[in-house]
């Protein structure tokens, strides 16, 4: 049923490729993998094969490659996604060798994926579950091993009539869990080679915030004579937009930023009507102009992650959709930190939650009184985002954990 399921999705890829912008990239990169492969792959090398799905998996897988390439030059790195919206961004990341597509998960990709990659050992991040690539590094004695995993009793390894699923655990060298929980229900189903080591994306946005540089157009603008509560909305989309830019409208105590998840042309003009003070996008902003807005629209990527060292309230997008984004890139800024319901694969969602440095809202109605409960006191804002940061600094290491384990020589 697997190979039949694998071979269906990427009939109907094809199939709506032509009309369909990711799909078209999609077909076209793994098209690409095996000629990439073929000249770039240097025999003899030790490659480090590392995969993640997409951009929040590079996230977490970035701080392994740092890792090997600064204290272990001898390894090569071969990196591969299997969504566009990884590839587009990081086809060109200076510390990997080698960039490409992870083909579909059939047994012919896989034959000829290993055969000219023959790596060293193999990283999959998170939720990357291929069974047939999985397998076959197995059966060929190649290491594989998941990292920065959570698991949950729902999901299929764990059902009776599991099949593929239910084995797959199995063939990994090792897996590197995120919590106890996961550990517990896997060591339940009889698989023993586990170590909670934490989430790696909490060693990454440690290193960004020691490495974040000065914006100095944002300085400018929140800079007043009278200051006021900066709120800054990351990764949005519009059912995100259409709860906060409503409270914004109608609170002149705050000024925000806003860095949507898309920045189509037809998204910042939908967000652009919605707000009613004045408002400017990042790309149109200077020095001597930016002060007499009350709201800037971040119209590029790469800036959002030393964007919220400027603010006093962040809220992250993405939980009214497929599920919320980076929450971590802004707890550890010291800034609480509020999104939408859609969390239930995030076990940093529930920490903050926890530990009292993040909030989920449930709709328009709940973020008010969220916001209103915040803006009564600066101390309650600044509590807050100390008990973020606090949980942000006090689970650092997991990298260093992976990589001894791993045990690359």
């Amino acid at each position: 049923m697997y190979n039949i399921a694998i071979a269906l999705y990427a009939f109907f890829v094809r199939l709506v490729s032509p009309f369909h912008k990711k799909a078209r990239r999609m077909v076209s990169g793994q098209r690409d993998t095996f000629r990439i492969l073929r000249e770039k792959i240097i025999p003899g090398e030790k490659y480090v094969w590392i995969h993640a799905a997409s951009l929040g998996e590079f996230e977490q897988a970035r701080p392994i490659i740092e890792t090997v390439k600064g204290k272990m030059p001898e390894y090569k790195i071969l990196l591969t996604f299997f969504s566009p919206s990884g590839y587009e961004v990081r086809k060109n990341y200076p510390l990997a060798d080698i960039v490409c597509y992870l083909p579909f998960d059939t047994k012919r990709n896989v034959t000829r994926f290993l055969e000219l990659a023959k790596p060293y050992v193999a990283v999959f991040v998170k939720y990357e579950f291929w069974y047939n690539f999985i397998h076959e590094s197995y059966l060929q004695r190649i290491p594989v091993y998941l990292v920065s995993a959570v698991f949950r009793p729902e999901q299929p390894f764990f059902h009776k009539g599991r099949g593929k699923y239910g084995k797959m655990l199995r063939f990994y060298t090792h897996i590197f869990v995120q919590d106890e929980h996961s550990k517990e229900l896997l060591e339940a189903h009889q698989i023993r080679q586990v170590t909670v080591t934490g989430d790696t994306r909490i060693d990454r946005v440690m290193d960004v915030r020691k490495e974040s540089l000065p914006l100095p157009l944002v300085e400018r603008f929140i800079q007043a004579d009278n200051p006021k509560t900066i709120f800054i909305a990351g990764s949005s989309w519009e059912p995100d937009e259409d709860i906060f830019i409503d409270y914004f409208n109608s609170h002149p105590d705050m000024k925000m930023i806003v860095a949507p998840h898309e920045i189509d042309e037809d998204h910042l003009i939908r967000i652009e009507k919605k707000i009613k003070r004045p408002v400017i996008r990042y790309s149109g902003a200077t020095l001597q102009n930016i002060q007499r807005h009350d709201c800037v629209i971040i119209d590029c990527f790469g800036l959002l992650s030393s964007m919220y060292r400027y603010g006093d309230i962040a809220y992250v997008g993405g939980g009214f959709g497929v599920g919320i984004h980076n929450l971590l890139e802004a707890a550890v800024w010291g800034i609480p930190v509020i999104f939408g319901p859609n969390f239930v694969k995030f076990r940093e969602a529930y920490d903050l939650i926890y530990h009292g440095g993040g909030f989920s809202i449930d709709d328009k109605d709940s973020f008010n009184e969220r916001m209103d409960g915040l803006l009564r006191s600066s101390e309650s804002i600044k509590a807050a985002g100390k008990k973020a940061e606090a949980y942000i600094f006090s689970n650092g290491g997991a990298t260093q954990k992976i990589i001894d384990i791993i045990g690359l020589d």
